[in-house]
């Protein structure tokens, strides 16, 4: 292990990702430093974390799993994905015990991240960023008051954007709990996590006056915001380094999210109110 003191972070990718998949590999994707595909979303995420390969930064590890074939598919290998993780991060813990280990993960890599949290017996993660997160909230509760769990400070990263996808993992993967919702949805409240609704105007604006301005929404659909959406990388990188804290976050960002489907529903159109009024005498 480096001599390098800094934090090590794990970058967790999603659904549809696997390692030396010819145009699925998550290593020369987004967990790339030089990204070889061209969509619009393949973008790097160790560049836009910071990880450029100098020293101080810390060190970062980008772990691939299995993620292809049906959702039910991926949705089980995520929970052993997760095993494997808990492995690693002791591993870890024991050959570099003064470094801090931090997560960030996106849809299905946050099931990963949060079963790691849960699994994990040297309680070294500090930080997890979990991007539009496809676990269910009961689970990822359990897994946040556990010993190891309360010693993370957490990041969700919601949006009505990604309704659609939430709304069908609820219905294709069975429920722990009744009435259980995705942690997107954003009612679960901890003291060691804060919910970013990435649509939602106000917390746009507490952002901006905390001097982290962030793009506003482009569409009604999206699951890949938290990661596209320009000037979110600069706040990811404010939270892990500490300059954002969970309690702070918490005190000035709303305690509610918006409601599911507000950002499906068109707004009524208003009446005219500058018509010249009619004659009646």
């Amino acid at each position: 292990m480096s001599q390098d003191h800094g934090p090590v972070k794990i970058m967790i990718h999603g659904f549809k990702y696997l390692p030396g998949h010819p145009g699925f590999c998550p290593h020369d994707g987004i967990l790339s430093r030089h990204p070889t595909g061209k969509a619009a979303r393949m973008i790097s995420w160790p560049r836009h974390l910071g990880l450029r390969g100098q020293k101080g930064e810390g060190l970062g590890l980008s772990f691939g799993w299995n993620a292809r074939g049906s959702i039910w598919k991926a949705y089980e290998a995520a929970q052993s994905a997760g095993d494997a993780l808990a492995r690693l991060i002791d591993n870890i813990a024991t050959l570099a015990p003064d470094r801090p280990i931090q997560l960030i993960a996106h849809s299905l890599g946050a099931r990963v991240a949060i079963r790691a949290i849960y699994q994990s017996r040297s309680c070294m993660v500090t930080h997890a960023i979990l991007m539009a997160a496809a676990e269910y909230q009961s689970i990822a509760e359990r897994a946040l008051r556990s010993p190891s769990g309360q010693r993370v400070n957490v990041l969700n990263v919601s949006s009505r954007e990604n309704d659609v996808f939430d709304y069908l993992l609820e219905r294709l993967i069975p429920r722990p709990q009744p009435h259980d919702r995705m942690l997107g949805h954003g009612s679960l409240s901890l003291a060691n996590m804060a919910t970013l609704q990435l649509d939602d105007p106000l917390s746009l604006e507490v952002m901006r006056s905390a001097g982290y301005p962030i793009a506003k929404p482009q569409r009604r659909i999206c699951h890949w915001s938290p990661y596209l959406r320009p000037g979110i990388f600069p706040l990811y990188r404010a939270f892990l380094k500490d300059e954002l804290p969970v309690c702070k976050m918490r005190a000035e960002l709303p305690s509610e999210s918006q409601p599911r489907w507000s950002r499906l529903r068109i707004p009524r159109p208003r009446l005219q109110t500058d018509q010249p009024a009619m004659n009646l005498g």
